[in-house]
């Protein structure tokens, strides 16, 4: 005879809601701003498993394990969006060259009217 073994659903009991830390110094600019990011990117973040990470990575910082480029460098990888600054070419001109540009462009337009 063939029993058939029904596992239920297992609950999430095993993972435990992680909180905030609320360790937040203003008087201390760096920290400050440092814990203002970590705090946007935990509102941010849906995954327990990286709330964790990030409690950890805050937790060196102001126990000064980790310095603050460090800091910043583990906290990008849970970080939505990445801001990157690209450069544009920015093209320019001689005065002389659009001075002659202006010029023929005003000439052309002179004589569209007459016509």
């Amino acid at each position: 005879m063939k029993t058939e073994t029904v596992e239920e659903p297992k609950t999430q009991s095993n993972e435990e809601e992680v909180t905030k830390l609320t360790i937040d110094r203003p008087s201390d600019f760096r920290f400050h701003a440092a814990y203002l990011t970590y705090s946007k990117t935990w509102d941010k973040t849906t995954s327990q498993e990286d709330k964790t990470k990030l409690n950890e990575i805050m937790l060196s910082l102001s126990n000064k394990e980790i310095s603050y480029s460090s800091f910043y460098k583990q906290l990008g990888q849970y970080r939505r969006y990445h801001s990157k600054y690209y450069r544009k070419r920015i093209e320019t001109q001689r005065k002389r060259d659009w001075r002659k540009r202006q010029a023929r462009d005003m000439r052309n337009a002179r004589h569209r009217r007459r016509h």
